[in-house]
């Protein structure tokens, strides 16, 4: 994998997720994916982001910082969104809130093999 190779195939699966283009996640997401140590596979990686853009319709992954140590990327997202209803426990109700994610992610043949995700929750907990 060519170093510079990686961060492009990152920012295109992160236009991919703000596409909600689902068909194409698989160039970007590996069949046996694993997020925060748990075996999900693509149709669980899947399903797990359109979980997503349904709790929070606005959702928008806005790349704040990218580092590349192949096959790893670290990256934190930064979000300004409106949840529905409880999110990460927290009554969100529909209020703007802005967190960031802090994620790692190993890449095998050029895709995403495993994920590494913490988000910020007490900056959450602070605007409500």
């Amino acid at each position: 994998m060519i170093e510079t190779r990686l961060p492009a195939i990152y920012r295109d699966y992160i236009a991919c997720l703000n596409q909600q283009d689902w068909p194409g996640l698989g160039q970007f997401v590996h069949d046996d994916a694993i997020h925060n140590g748990r075996r999900i596979g693509l149709s669980g990686y899947r399903a797990m982001l359109e979980r997503d853009f349904d709790a929070i319709p606005d959702l928008y992954f806005n790349v704040q910082l990218l580092v590349s140590d192949p096959p790893y990327i670290a990256s934190r997202l930064q979000f300004d969104c409106t949840p529905r209803g409880v999110f990460l426990g927290l009554p969100v109700n529909g209020r703007r809130v802005s967190f960031a994610e802090n994620v790692f992610y190993e890449f095998r043949a050029d895709k995403i093999r495993e994920v590494w995700s913490v988000i910020d929750k007490a900056a959450i907990e602070a605007q409500l």
